[in-house]
C-alpha cells in the first residue's frame, strides 16, 4: 500500500503536487482559522484527488471541529475523519487524533501529563497507521531555536503499540522522516516556517 502523507497546508493544498498512491493521509491544520466555508473548500479538494482512501485529522488551527463537531463532520463526506477513533482501509488499521501539548489558546489542546496521557492511552495495540497532528518527542518536533517540543507520552503510545508509521505535522521546520523500533516518524508539514506550500508530500510504501 502506497501512502502520500501531507500536513498543515493551511489552504494552500491546490498548490501542492499530491502524487497518486492508495491512502492519502493529511495530519490536520487544513485551514488557517478552521471557518466553516474554508473546510468546506479544503475538503471539496481533498475529494477532488484520486486516492480511493483519505484519512484526515483536525489540527490546531482547525477550530471548527472542536468548536461545532456535528457540523464539521458533515463537511467532511467522502472522507475518513478519524478523532480518537480507528478505521480499516485499504487493508491497513489506522488510528487519528488531533491533540498536541498546550501550545497558545488553539484547538485540541491539552497540558502535558495526565490530561494528554489519557488520550494517548486510547490508541490500541495492533495498528498499522498512526496519524496524530503534533510530533512524539524526539521524532519532526525541533522548533527553530533548537528546543525539542514532542509529547514525550504520545512517543510513550507509539513505542507500546507499535505502529509501522506514525503522520504528524505541526511542527513546520521539523518535516522529513525518521525511525525508531520499526516505526517510521513521518513529519509531513507541507508548509515551512513563513506558510509556504514548499515541502512537497511525503510518500511511503507499507507491505
Amino acid at each position: 500500500m502506497r501512502l502520500v502523507c501531507l500536513s498543515d497546508t493551511h489552504e494552500q493544498g491546490r498548490r501542492v503536487v499530491v502524487p497518486d498512491g492508495d491512502v492519502l493521509v493529511h495530519a490536520g491544520d487544513l485551514t488557517f482559522r478552521g471557518a466553516p466555508e474554508a473546510i468546506a473548500r479544503e475538503a471539496a479538494w481533498l475529494r477532488s484527488l484520486p486516492h480511493p482512501h483519505k484519512v484526515v485529522v483536525a489540527g490546531n488551527h482547525d477550530f471548527a471541529f472542536q468548536q461545532t463537531p456535528v457540523a464539521a463532520r458533515a463537511l467532511m463526506h467522502g472522507l475518513t475523519y478519524l478523532e480518537d477513533e480507528g478505521a480499516h482501509l485499504g487493508g491497513l488499521r489506522f488510528w487519528g487524533s488531533p491533540w498536541q501539548p498546550w501550545f497558545h489558546d488553539w484547538a485540541f489542546n491539552l497540558e502535558r501529563g495526565p490530561a494528554i496521557r489519557a488520550k494517548w492511552d486510547l490508541v490500541p495495540a495492533g495498528i498499522d497507521v498512526l496519524v496524530t497532528h503534533g510530533p512524539p518527542l524526539g521524532h519532526g518536533d525541533r522548533v527553530l531555536r533548537g528546543d525539542l517540543v514532542g509529547c514525550a507520552d504520545l512517543l510513550d503510545a507509539v513505542r507500546r503499540t507499535g505502529p509501522r508509521v506514525h503522520v504528524f505535522g505541526h511542527i513546520h521546520e521539523g518535516y522529513g522522516v525518521t525511525e525508531e523500533r520499526g516505526t517510521r516518524f513521518v513529519n509531513a508539514s507541507t508548509c515551512d516556517t513563513q506558510y509556504r506550500p514548499v515541502q512537497g508530500p511525503i510518500v511511503l510504501d507499507v507491505d
